[in-house]
């Protein structure tokens, strides 16, 4: 029997959200490259760890280890380095030293990044969006980074300004949903409805929402009913205008008479 499925294409990376958070970061060198290694470990919630010696550490890098955001070893980089760490990120200017940094890694099985070196990698970087819990990663797969960074550019100039607002409501709104209904069973329902309420708010009334607006809204859960947000407001509000709220009603999403 001849089934349509989806073409593999091959050549491409798996790109993945790495949860880092706690995880043993070892970042070896202290330019301005190991500089933005170490910006976005920090940013996933990782312990970094900095070798290098003190005099090659570029301003940022300085900062962040008199701030106490990072460790700091004193010294160029040694074997038992490797010993907590989980993910290793090289970035110096000598490729006999970086090239055995990559071969300890690969007998310790500790996936490592050699900056500018894409044979000695187990990931590559991209170019990187960040706007609250939104993240968007443009891979080139080591080819073109400077493309990457205008493709990135590009998609995010089409992004509305107030995304990540958004996307923190709706995942507050997901988290309150859970309490609501925390059964297993309860799942298939729930991502329906949730994606239902994604689908019918526009971006602007999930950005406006707040907790009175979602505790209104996870009233009607049990319907399966969406009401429009300014419905919901008026309630939460106390406005009860029957002629608003007999329209608002007339143009609900009912996910339980959808297929």
């Amino acid at each position: 029997m001849s089934q349509k499925f989806p073409e593999v294409q091959g050549g491409g990376s798996l790109i993945i959200a790495w949860q880092a958070k706690n995880k043993h970061i070892l970042v070896v060198g202290g330019g301005e490259v190991a500089a933005g290694r170490i910006l976005h470990a920090l940013n996933a919630d990782a312990k970094v760890t900095v070798v290098c010696p003190a005099d090659g550490l570029n301003d940022e890098v300085a900062y962040r280890v008199t701030q106490g955001q990072v460790t700091h070893i004193d010294r160029t980089f040694e074997p038992q380095d490797l010993d907590t760490a989980d993910m290793v990120l090289c970035a110096i200017d000598d490729p006999v030293a970086s090239t055995r940094v990559w071969q300890l890694c690969k007998e310790k099985r500790i996936p490592a990044n050699i900056a500018d070196v894409p044979p000695e990698c187990d990931f590559y970087f991209g170019s990187m969006h960040r706007d609250g819990p939104l993240q968007i990663m443009v891979s080139t797969n080591g080819n073109g980074p400077r493309l990457a960074s205008i493709v990135r550019k590009k998609i995010a100039s089409t992004l509305p300004n107030n995304m990540g607002a958004a996307i923190e409501n709706v995942g507050r709104l997901r988290k309150k949903l859970r309490e609501t209904a925390p059964k297993v069973e309860d799942g298939p329902k729930r991502m329906k409805w949730m994606s239902a309420v994604c689908e019918s708010w526009s971006l602007e009334d999930l950005v406006e929402m707040d907790e009175r607006d979602m505790e209104g809204l996870l009233a009607f859960y049990e319907s399966g009913e969406i009401p429009p947000f300014k419905e919901i407001r008026a309630q939460a509000g106390g406005n009860q205008d029957a002629g608003a709220n007999l329209q608002d009603r007339l143009s609900r999403v009912d996910i339980s008479k959808s297929d």
